[in-house]
């Protein structure tokens, strides 16, 4: 089997690397690879990318992601977020392979306080959750064979993320201000990539399982919460920061004016990816202390 893998270089992309090597040969890509194009702003030179490289699988883990941007690049944002996934969509169609695609809790306008389904209406805030939304669409209008993973928060031990930057600030001030009126589940790239795994093994054996599915951590909570997760973790484990946990202040998102709205009702209800894989998924605290004691080791 021969698994075209788009984004090598983000979080997801990095850990679906490791997930999907022993399903097969994975040609792995970013947007600077030489030999094959995997620019997804590059449309005709990433449809002959796939028509050369003939996968059976296609996992696009690349996009445009930066959310406040994208609503002064919305044709940037269309291009990779919309054309790209359609390009690989017909492509996908023509070759009998799989898509593989990853979506966001940004299609939803997040209100109420339940977990979204599947089924709930959308209504994106901004660009970035139109763009995300017009990607789906067009995947799922297409005809070809997919998996469209919809999560959010998501965090890898490699590169950025909001729990570096919490320990970085902690260590710089006696007290921080973090938002408290978002409520979602921190996501691990690896939890994302193993699950892409098992999913893509289930689907082959039984591919009217395809579709539209919800993947995050279980639980939920605050950014105000994780970050006091966070820094009470560090501390215990020997951490020397200027921030203590009760120094945290929790202020709302107007405190942090942002040019795209985000969501504050971030849940997404995983009860049909965990009933129709056979899954259980972790509780959000699992992966970000498997991802802090990996940081703080180093």
């Amino acid at each position: 089997m021969k698994i075209l893998l788009l984004g090598k270089r983000g979080q997801v992309g990095w850990e679906l690397q490791r997930s999907l090597a022993p399903l097969g040969e994975i040609v792995a890509l970013s947007r600077d690879s030489q030999n094959y194009c995997g620019d997804l702003a590059n449309l005709q030179d990433l449809a002959e990318t796939v028509r050369q490289i003939k996968p059976n699988i296609i996992v696009n883990a690349a996009a445009y992601t930066t959310v406040d941007k994208a609503e002064s690049e919305p044709e940037l944002a269309r291009i990779i977020n919309v054309e790209a996934p359609s390009v690989l969509a017909r492509e996908a169609a023509l070759l009998d392979a799989w898509l593989i695609h990853y979506s966001t809790d940004y299609v939803f306008d997040g209100s109420g306080g339940t977990p979204w389904l599947e089924t709930d209406a959308t209504g994106p805030l901004g660009l970035y959750g139109a763009t995300k939304l017009a990607g789906e669409q067009t995947i799922q209008s297409s005809g070809c064979k997919h998996l469209i993973f919809r999560t959010s928060w998501v965090y890898g031990a490699r590169g950025n993320n909001f729990a570096k930057t919490m320990l970085r600030l902690a260590a710089e001030r006696d007290s921080l201000t973090v938002i408290d009126d978002q409520v979602g589940a921190p996501t691990g790239a690896d939890l994302l990539a193993d699950v892409t795994a098992h999913a893509i093994r289930s689907v082959q054996n039984t591919p009217e399982l395809g579709g539209l599915y919800h993947l995050v951590a279980a639980g939920e909570t605050t950014w105000h919460g994780y970050a006091r997760f966070v820094i009470d973790f560090a501390r215990k484990n020997g951490l020397e920061l200027k921030t203590l946990p009760e120094s945290i202040i929790p202020v709302p998102s107007s405190a942090f004016p942002t040019p795209a709205q985000r969501p504050k009702n971030s849940r997404l209800d995983t009860r049909k990816l965990q009933t129709n894989f056979d899954l259980t998924l972790p509780h959000w605290q699992t992966g970000v202390t498997r991802m802090l004691t990996e940081l703080l080791e180093k």
